[in-house]
């Protein structure tokens, strides 16, 4: 990792845990929002920890354009949750065959980029 990389991964970082601080969920309840601030500063935590080790360029752009989204999202919302998404249920696929990969693919195309490390997770 570029120094300028590492100093623009560290920069989100504490800005992320400034957002948590001054964070005020949108019902206003206090018990919400230190749950709020709480799941804000763990998902951080747990994304920043398991991505600590990453080496190649692309990934590392990938995972700041993410977390980026992510705080954009979150603010513009006020919700800290990632957005669900809405996909057509693959109900129609059978259970093999090229129709069921067709469109698993599709469906991973089609995820946002802020959901991406959520699903890993989950």
């Amino acid at each position: 990792m570029t120094q300028v990389t590492r100093q623009e991964v560290l920069g989100l970082y504490r800005k992320i845990f400034q957002i948590a601080k001054k964070w005020q969920s949108a019902s206003g309840q206090i018990e919400e929002t230190i749950k709020e601030k709480e799941y804000i500063k763990n998902e951080a935590k747990t994304l920043f920890r398991k991505n600590k080790n990453l080496t190649d360029p692309k990934l590392i752009k990938q995972c700041i354009e993410e977390c980026e989204a992510r705080i954009e999202i979150g603010l513009h919302y006020n919700i800290p949750y990632p957005r669900p998404i809405h996909l057509p249920p693959m109900g129609l696929a059978h259970k093999q065959g090229r129709t069921l990969r067709h469109q698993e693919k599709l469906r991973k195309i089609s995820k946002p980029i802020y959901l991406k490390s959520h699903d890993e997770l989950s």
